[in-house]
């Protein structure tokens, strides 16, 4: 995670102050990281990383979850502010409703069809009725891998601007990519915020563990996880947390433990899951190394 901390350095040395909608941040445009296989999971080590919140948080998207009770249920509050802001709340359908979030789109993309002419849209469409229907995106990316690995659209996107309102947060990690060569499989997503002290690192160990089980269920070999940071930012208050961070000697990197008889998407249902520390037998880390939590606020 060396590169990682020399991205915060760069950011604290050459980042521009910016004013946004939340608060003054420190901030480097488009700037990408990789991330190695091999070398280890990519979890930060110069404070601990919470792996089994992030690992609920995964698989409640992996189950196109949108009702923040549901992430809750499996030990994970990360939406716990966003469901309760105060732009959102009165969009809200019910209690703990997320919106049409990343899961959702992953799953359940909304696909509009005509009701008389299939998929082919007619040059009236003022006067004609379409019918929505529901595009498994995730599942369909899986499909093609295994059909054809060298298929330049594995991609998948959280960003549909149409229903940009209809969600508590807009998405931040908005789009990925896989890449297939030699029985390996890699990952690039692009990010367009990107908090770097709280946020990113969560991000970093989400994507590389759902490359992990891609890899599994396509019968891959993870290989590299690639991120591009767009907006790449540390908040002002976060600046004593981060020098606290960089102060720290990093440890090596642990290893994933992955469980071997995840098959399919269907053996991540999270409505299999009794209480969170089940989620341990499905995923966890192994030598996992780490210097003490770096308390800080996150900033809504």
């Amino acid at each position: 995670m060396k590169n990682y901390n020399d991205l915060l350095k760069a950011i604290m040395t050459r980042g521009a102050d910016r004013k946004g909608r939340n608060g003054w941040t420190k901030a480097l445009f488009a700037q990408q990281l990789r991330f190695k296989m091999s070398d280890g999971f990519p979890a930060v080590t110069t404070k601990k990383l919470a792996f089994r919140t992030m690992a609920a948080e995964l698989l409640c998207f992996i189950n196109g979850a949108q009702d923040n009770k549901e992430f809750n249920r499996l030990g994970c509050h990360i939406w716990d502010d966003n469901a309760n802001a105060d732009f959102w709340k009165p969009k809200a359908k019910f209690e703990g409703d997320l919106g049409r979030i990343y899961g959702v789109q992953w799953r359940a993309w909304t696909k509009y069809k005509n009701a008389n002419m299939g998929d082919q849209y007619g040059s009236e469409i003022s006067n004609t009725f379409f019918e929505k229907e529901s595009f498994d995106q995730l599942k369909n990316v899986i499909e093609r891998i295994k059909k054809d690995p060298n298929d330049r659209r594995l991609i998948i996107t959280a960003w549909n601007p149409g229903e940009l309102s209809e969600m508590a947060l807009p998405p931040c990690h908005m789009m990925f990519q896989f890449f297939c060569a030699n029985g390996k499989i890699s990952l690039h997503m692009i990010q367009r915020s990107c908090d770097m002290f709280l946020g990113v690192p969560f991000n970093i160990a989400s994507y590389a563990l759902l490359l992990h089980m891609v890899a599994q269920i396509t019968g891959n070999e993870a290989d590299e996880v690639i991120i591009t940071f767009n907006d790449a930012h540390i908040y002002h208050a976060h600046f004593d947390a981060v020098k606290e961070q960089l102060s720290r000697k990093p440890f090596p990197l642990p290893k994933l433990y992955l469980n071997p008889d995840i098959k399919s998407l269907e053996d991540l249902d999270t409505s299999k899951i009794k209480n969170p520390a089940e989620i341990s037998d499905i995923c966890k880390l192994k030598n996992y190394q780490h210097h003490p939590a770096i308390e800080a606020k996150m900033i809504v």
